[in-house]
């Protein structure tokens, strides 16, 4: 039987970068439509400073909201220190905990204030609050293609800093694409590496691209043994520092017929999707 992927929808990463602030009521009937879709896990929001995110300062109020009962779908929330953690594992609805693990220092240290020396031991501390509250735990690497600030990067880099993070037992990692830098040989390159190495690791790919070559990164992927993908509705959202308002998170509606077709994807409620996709259109305006 042929394997099915992954599909993870980001609607947090559409959501937090946004010039105006999206009403908690609108969040909650956009993530609710999405929890009818079928999509695997939903990347909802965070708990972060709300200075730091501040479109992101509701989630509490909207994971009370959301309606888990007929879905299937995991959620997942990010955070970025022991404390997000320790509060987003406090909602039974929370399934998994996003912790963004940058292989740029000067990334890490701009998005979490920490070496990445003291972000390896967040992720143990982490860890120990996920499996005491019996949730899972995917660490983003950020950067995983390069980065814009000169900081050192090959390849032999990220296996490194991923066999660290494998040694704390994590058991899935996501690699992102965080500005759209990486060319599609280089994303076959380093997935065919990571899932070589460690193959009992659930690898995923958090890429951003435009609509012109979005289609060649995902060939990359899946074709070196990639079955995670993130993705947004209509390509919304992606990287403020990416320098290019074209390059956007992968278009989840390009996604989906084209994993159809493959015949890697089923279980989508088109009717429901379709409904999302109004949805969608009308926040991000």
């Amino acid at each position: 039987m042929m394997k099915q992927i992954k599909l993870i929808e980001c609607p947090r990463d559409a959501m937090q970068g946004w010039k105006t602030f999206i009403p908690t009521e609108k969040k909650i009937e956009y993530i609710n439509q999405l929890l009818k879709v079928g999509f695997d896990t939903i990347d909802f929001g965070s708990f972060v400073s709300p200075k730091a995110v501040p479109q992101m300062a509701d989630t509490k109020e909207v994971i009370e909201e959301l309606t888990i009962s007929e879905s299937k779908t995991k959620l997942l929330a990010i955070i970025a220190n022991v404390r997000g953690a320790t509060e987003a594992a406090g909602f039974q609805k929370i399934n998994c905990l996003g912790f963004p693990f940058s292989i740029s220092p000067t990334f890490q240290m701009r998005n979490a204030n920490s070496t990445m020396e003291e972000s390896l031991e967040r992720v143990k501390e982490i860890k120990m609050i996920c499996d005491k509250n019996e949730k899972e735990l995917v660490v983003y690497i950020s950067m995983a293609f390069g980065n814009p600030y000169g900081d050192k990067y090959n390849e032999n880099i990220v296996l490194e800093w991923i066999n660290k993070i494998v040694g704390e037992g994590i058991g899935i990692i996501s690699l992102a694409d965080t500005v759209g830098l990486a060319g599609v040989s280089q994303v076959g390159a380093i997935v065919n590496k990571v899932i070589s190495r460690f193959p009992g690791l659930e690898t995923g790919v958090h890429l951003h691209s435009n609509n012109l070559n979005w289609h060649y990164k995902i060939d990359a992927a899946l074709q070196n043994g990639c079955l995670r993908f993130d993705g947004a509705l209509k390509g919304f959202g992606g990287c403020p520092f990416a320098e290019d308002e074209l390059v956007g998170n992968m278009n989840t509606e390009l996604m989906i017929p084209y994993f159809q077709q493959l015949g890697f994807l089923k279980n989508i409620n088109e009717t429901e999707l379709l409904k999302a996709s109004q949805m969608a259109s009308e926040i991000f305006i």
